[in-house]
């Protein structure tokens, strides 16, 4: 398809395109209106408007779930939201974490961060920061936050182990992370799996379903548990641009899935032969 680095230009073009947008006229985001067509508009997001501490103006509809509802955050909390876009998953996590607490927002597109940063100094919010930055390389130190969230963004990132391997090192032990994505069982038609836009719609960037539970195994994680799960369906119109009709018969007669998932994970606790001195 195309190299890493050429994947993340698309993705930071795209989402520039969405965050310079307005609400009104932002029909063709990407993973929340399946951003092949501009008719068709949050085929994989959920409701935030009943949660405390949302504030619409953050609500770009390019989530695929509702990590921040599943994210057992606490009063006092450090919060790490992982492309936080115009802010939405972060002031919800302001409002769980309250005052004593602190969120942090990390995207990769300057345009989103100016418009969450905004967002927040409407807000009045002193203790939610956003910083530009590769989720596979946080701009921030280790060990330093009690939950992390995430809403339809591994699946835009080429090396999900990379940023898994990056949760691990920042979370404190015994921290916890509460993730959002999209992911598969059975494979995609070829013209999709290789469409870039697909990629950017938050699609053909997805993994099997197992490989992305097995991936969280393999770089230390436990208790690992899925929240939620619900099944995606692309529209015929969004299909049509990639495959003729009897080739969207033959994807809807097959085994292949499109799913949103939110996992739950956590960090384990330092174990007592660690403690400072004890491994010297």
């Amino acid at each position: 398809m195309s190299t890493d680095q050429e994947l993340k230009e698309l993705v930071k073009q795209k989402y520039s395109e969405i965050a310079l947008q307005d609400k009104e006229t932002n029909q063709a985001s990407c993973c929340g209106s399946g951003c092949c067509s501009a008719e068709v508009y949050n085929i994989m997001s959920e409701d935030y408007s009943k949660m405390e501490g949302y504030n619409p103006d953050a609500d770009l509809g390019l989530g695929c779930g509702l990590p921040t509802q599943f994210a057992r955050i606490k009063k006092g909390d450090t919060v790490i939201d992982l492309g936080s876009g115009a802010g939405n998953d972060c002031f919800i996590a302001r409002q769980e974490t309250g005052e004593t607490g602190k969120v942090i927002g990390i995207d990769f597109t300057p345009a989103m961060i100016e418009k969450a940063r905004a967002n927040a100094e409407k807000l009045n919010y002193n203790n939610v920061e956003f910083r530009q930055g590769d989720i596979e390389k946080m701009p921030v130190t280790a060990n330093v936050a009690d939950v992390i969230v995430s809403n339809c963004v591994l699946n835009l990132v080429p090396n999900k182990d990379g940023v898994l391997k990056e949760v691990f090192r920042v979370l404190k032990p015994g921290g916890h992370f509460s993730i959002s994505d999209i992911v598969l069982e059975g494979d995609l038609p070829p013209i999709i799996q290789q469409a870039a836009e697909m990629y950017a719609g938050c699609v053909s960037g997805a993994i099997q379903k197992k490989s992305y539970l097995e991936l969280i195994n393999s770089n230390g994680f436990v208790n690992i548990t899925l929240q939620k799960e619900k099944a995606i369906f692309i529209p015929d119109d969004i299909l049509s641009n990639y495959l003729p009709q009897n080739e969207i018969s033959q994807f809807r007669n097959s085994n292949t899935g499109i799913y949103s998932i939110t996992v739950y994970a956590e960090k384990p606790q330092a174990s007592a032969c660690c403690a400072p001195g004890c491994c010297d």
